[in-house]
């Protein structure tokens, strides 16, 4: 079982509001460069969709089911089918969105009850707890050509320490899919 963070970035680091559905101030800046930046396997998730389950926080599953349930494209029925579990201590109605459950208020503890690969998407409160638990195997980031100098960060100032190691680097539209794995000891 591997856990698989997957976010929209900008060369500043910030992963906050790329779609622009929270108003932010600069929100939607990786929308801004195209439908065809976003759109797809843009993450190459490919077989693990078909494998593993989706594990979203609250607010991104609340946005992802009001999206994915009316699109019909190869990718959407991939997600659409890919079993899905939402940390939440107050959503109780997941019926929105097919093969979705709610696992309670501690990401860390879901992650450790699963035995399929585990990807975690936007969710950053999700993410940084298991970072600080030190249960993220990689990181596949998709960087902007943007710059915002405000938001959340993925990686925040004061959060642990992590040596990854590059597995690969490529062009995606107008982005750049970065893939990174723990380091080897």
């Amino acid at each position: 079982m591997s856990v698989i963070v997957i976010e929209f970035l900008t060369l500043d680091g910030f992963a906050s509001d790329p779609d622009g559905s929270q108003g932010t101030p600069g929100g939607g800046w990786a929308f801004r460069h195209g439908p065809e930046a976003v759109a797809g396997d843009k993450f190459r998730l490919g077989a693990t969709l078909d494998e593993g389950v989706l594990l979203l926080g609250r607010t991104t599953w609340e946005l992802f089911s009001r999206i994915w349930p009316g699109r019909d494209d190869p990718f959407a029925a991939r997600m659409n089918a890919v079993p899905k579990q939402v940390v939440s201590r107050t959503l109780t109605d997941t019926s929105a969105w097919a093969r979705s459950g709610v696992v309670g208020g501690d990401p860390v503890e879901a992650v450790r009850r699963e035995e399929r690969d585990v990807v975690v998407t936007g969710s950053l409160g999700v993410v940084r707890a298991l970072m600080a638990a030190d249960l993220v195997d990689e990181y596949r980031l998709l960087t902007f050509p943007t710059v915002l100098g405000a938001g959340r960060r993925l990686f925040p100032d004061d959060g642990p320490r992590a040596d990854l190691e590059c597995v690969s680097a490529e062009r995606a539209g107008a982005a750049v899919l970065g893939r990174y794995r723990r380091a080897a000891a």
